[in-house]
């Protein structure tokens, strides 16, 4: 099978750098970033932070082929900011959002081990049970 073996997805290899940064000559205020074994997960999740800051006026991501674990991300911003500190600045933010997202996850978890212990899930409508999310008790229609 042509498929690289599964370790060589996610492990640096000694001496291999997990990020290139190339300025781009023909454009101005951008750079391609190559992230090394990496996929589209992290990609995706970088591109969409970086859309989100006023300062990009573009950020696109690709993955060129799939046996090769990286993919290469576009960054152009306005100017007032090199995409170099722009990127830093969404990874900052992004891990924060995990980190928020652990946290919550976490703690849902730990209030459905309290419920499960105390005699059972609470029953009826609009209670914590049947609300996982925080949304309130909306209806679906």
């Amino acid at each position: 099978m042509n498929a690289p073996n599964r370790f060589e997805l996610y492990v640096l290899e000694d001496g291999e750098k997990p990020v290139e940064i190339t300025e781009d000559t023909k454009i101005p205020n951008a750079a391609t970033v190559k992230v090394l074994k990496q996929d589209h997960t992290l990609g995706n999740m970088l591109r969409a932070q970086l859309l989100s800051m006023p300062q990009i006026l573009f950020a696109g991501y690709k993955v060129p082929h799939p046996l090769h674990p990286h993919f290469l991300i576009k960054i152009q911003t306005d100017g007032t900011i090199t995409p170099q500190a722009i990127l830093e600045q969404a990874c900052t933010k992004l891990i924060g959002t995990m980190s928020s997202l652990e946290t919550k996850f976490r703690r849902e978890f730990s209030f459905k081990d309290v419920e499960g212990t105390a005699g059972g899930a609470a029953s009826g409508m609009g209670g914590s049970a049947d609300d996982p999310y925080g949304v309130g008790g909306t209806g679906m229609g």
